[in-house]
């Protein structure tokens, strides 16, 4: 399956939960992650990867970026 398999089961899925999801192909920051999920007071970044996809450093340092600010951030190919 390829990642934007991936990616569109995990938009279903959130938005099912009451997310507004939007897909980031543009940004100012380089490495952020695929997605955010929005919901009042909640806010979600997801770096949608298949099961055998490894985020670059790039990537690990937005993450980590992120988390530090206080974001929550997941990975991988399901959301959970």
């Amino acid at each position: 399956m390829k990642e934007a398999d991936y990616q569109r089961k995990i938009i279903k899925k959130l938005e099912s939960e009451g997310f507004y999801v939007l897909k980031l192909i543009s940004t100012n920051k380089n490495g952020i992650p695929d997605l955010i999920a929005l919901k009042p007071h909640q806010v979600l970044f997801y770096e949608v990867k298949t099961p055998t996809g490894e985020t670059s450093p790039l990537q690990d340092y937005r993450i980590k970026e992120l988390r530090m600010k206080g974001f929550l951030v997941k990975t991988g190919s399901e959301y959970k």
